[in-house]
C-alpha cells in the first residue's frame, strides 16, 4: 500500500459522514519482520503484513469508535456504522470533537528509507546470528545469550476527516538488540545491548554485543551497600526511564485528571536551572521522530521546562480544549481501536557541555545507577513520591568501583528535579519516546543493608 492508496481509503470512509457528525478515519498498512537467533541456527523468523481502519465519530457531544481489519467498501461502510452506534451510547462531553487545522505545515522528514525494500532474509538472519556470536566472544565470562533479534519494519498511513485533516506518512526502522547473561563464581547477571535505524545498513553489531556485554560483566559480584544520602549519577538508559515516568506527569490528560504533581504550576521553577526539557519529534536521530501526531496534526518541537522552569504541558485537541489552550501536536494514537491518548515522541533533556568522566570525577563518591526495579509502581504520580529498587556501581574518587545491588534508592520527581547537580553531555537515544543522558542527583537516599 502506498500513501496515496492509505488515503483514498480514509476519503472515502470521511465521505459516507451524515449531516451533523464528524468523521475521522485512520488508515494503516505494515510489513513487520522478526529473527531470533540462538545456538547460531534460526529460532524463530516471521514477515507479515497487516491492514486497518479506525474509525472515530462524534454527534451531539457523544463519541463512538470502532475499527475493522479489512478496507473493502463493505467493511468500511460497516464499521462506520457501528461506530455510530457506539456514539449513542457514549456519555455527552462538551470538549469532545476532532482536531482541526491549525496553520502549521507538515514538516519534510526522511522517516522511509527505500533501502529497507533489498534487505533480504538471509541478510536479517546473519544480522542476528553475528550479533549472539559477538555477545558469546566478547568475554570469557559470558554464559548465554537469552536472545539475540533482528527486526523491521515499514509503515504507511493516512488521516483525514470531516475537520479538514488529510495526510499521509510513510516510515521504516530496524532494530538489533541482545539479552545476554554472565557468570562466575561469584553468581550470575544479565545485560543487554542494541542498535536502531532506518534500515539495516543502519545498524552496529559490534556496538550492540559490547554494550550487552559490558552490562552483564561489570555488574558480577555485586552485593548490598550500607544505607547512606549519597549523590546518584543516572546513565542514560536510567534517565530515559525517569523521564519516561515524568513524562506522564506532564500529560495534559493526566492534569485534568488530577493525577500530575505539576498540575497548577506553569510558570514555577520546578527544577535545577541546568534542566530544559522538551519534546522534539522533528529529530531524525531518534527512531520515534514523527512528522504527524496521532489526531493529523503537524509534530513540533514542545518546551516544558526551560532553565528549570515548567513551561507547560503536551496535549492532544481534547485536554487543550478542555484546558482552554491549543493543541502541541501531541497526540498519540497507540491501534486503531483507541481514541487518542497523549504522549512524547522524542522527549529530551538538553544536554550539557560535561562528560561521563567528568561527571564522576565531579561527584566523587556517590552510586552510580545502571538499572532500576519498579520505577512505573515506585511512583504516585499525584505526590510525586519514588521508591525503586536499583542496582549500579559505587564511585570512589570519582572513578567506579565496586558493584551493588538489593539496594532502594528513594525521594520525590521534584527533588530529584531540583537537586540535578551535573547534566551529561552523552545524549543517548532509545527505540522508546525517552532519549537519556548522564545525570547526577544529589542528595538521595539509598537504603541497603
Amino acid at each position: 500500500m502506498t500513501p496515496e492508496d492509505a488515503l483514498a481509503v480514509a476519503d472515502r470512509v470521511v465521505a459516507m459522514a451524515a449531516p451533523g457528525e464528524q468523521v475521522e478515519a485512520v488508515v494503516s498498512w505494515s510489513r513487520d519482520t522478526e529473527v531470533r537467533a540462538y545456538d547460531g541456527e534460526v529460532e524463530h523468523f516471521v514477515s507479515a503484513e497487516s491492514a486497518g481502519v479506525g474509525v472515530r465519530v462524534i454527534r451531539d457531544g457523544r463519541q463512538g469508535l470502532a475499527w475493522a481489519g479489512v478496507l473493502d467498501d463493505a467493511a468500511l461502510a460497516e464499521c462506520l456504522s457501528e461506530a455510530r452506534d457506539n456514539a449513542a451510547f457514549g456519555t455527552p462531553d462538551d470538549h469532545a470533537g476532532l482536531a482541526e487545522p491549525d496553520g502549521i505545515p507538515v514538516p519534510e522528514l526522511a522517516l522511509h528509507d527505500p533501502r529497507l525494500a533489498a534487505v533480504t532474509a538471509e541478510r536479517r538472519i546473519a544480522l542476528a546470528v553475528e550479533l549472539e556470536r559477538l555477545v558469546l566472544a566478547g568475554d570469557p565470562r559470558m554464559a548465554g545469550v537469552e536472545s539475540a533479534d533482528y527486526a523491521d519494519s515499514e509503515s504507511v498511513g493516512a488521516i483525514a476527516s470531516t475537520t479538514g485533516i488529510r495526510v499521509t506518512g510513510a516510515e521504516t526502522s530496524a532494530f538489533l538488540g541482545a539479552w545476554a547473561l554472565a557468570g562466575d563464581d561469584d553468581g550470575a547477571t544479565t545485560g543487554f545491548g542494541f542498535s536502531v535505524g532506518r534500515t539495516a545498513e543502519d545498524l552496529d553489531p559490534e556496538r550492540a554485543a559490547a554494550d550487552a556485554v559490558a552490562r552483564c560483566t561489570e555488574l558480577l559480584g555485586a552485593t548490598k551497600a550500607p544505607s547512606e544520602r549519597l549523590t546518584v549519577v543516572l546513565d542514560p538508559y536510567v534517565t530515559s526511564q525517569v523521564l519516561g515516568v515524568l513524562a506522564e506527569l506532564l500529560d495534559g490528560e493526566a492534569v485534568l485528571r488530577g493525577r500530575s504533581a505539576f498540575a497548577g504550576r506553569v510558570g514555577e521553577p520546578v527544577a535545577a536551572p541546568s534542566v530544559t526539557l522538551y519534546d522534539d519529534p522533528l529529530d531524525l536521530r531518534a527512531p520515534t521522530a514523527s512528522d504527524v501526531d496521532g489526531e493529523g496534526l503537524a509534530c513540533r518541537r514542545v518546551p516544558l521546562l526551560t532553565s528549570g522552569r515548567l513551561d507547560g504541558f503536551l496535549h492532544n485537541a481534547y485536554t487543550a480544549r478542555a484546558s482552554g489552550t491549543v493543541s502541541t501536536g501531541s497526540a498519540d494514537r497507540p491501534s486503531l481501536r483507541a481514541a487518542p491518548g497523549v504522549g512524547p515522541r522524542v522527549l529530551t533533556l538538553a544536554p550539557g557541555t560535561t562528560t561521563p568522566e567528568e561527571v564522576l570525577a565531579a561527584v566523587g563518591d556517590g552510586l552510580l545507577v545502571r538499572e532500576l526495579a519498579g520505577l512505573h509502581s515506585g511512583v504516585n504520580p499525584v505526590s510525586g513520591d519514588l521508591s525503586v529498587g536499583a542496582e549500579g556501581v559505587r564511585i570512589r574518587g570519582g572513578e567506579p568501583a565496586e558493584p551493588v545491588r538489593e539496594v532502594t534508592i528513594a525521594s520525590t520527581l521534584q527533588r530529584l528535579l531540583l537537586d540535578v547537580v551535573v547534566v551529561g553531555s552523552d545524549l543517548t537515544y532509545f527505540p522508546w519516546e525517552s532519549t537519556g543522558v548522564t545525570l547526577a542527583v544529589a542528595d538521595v537516599t539509598m537504603s541497603g543493608t
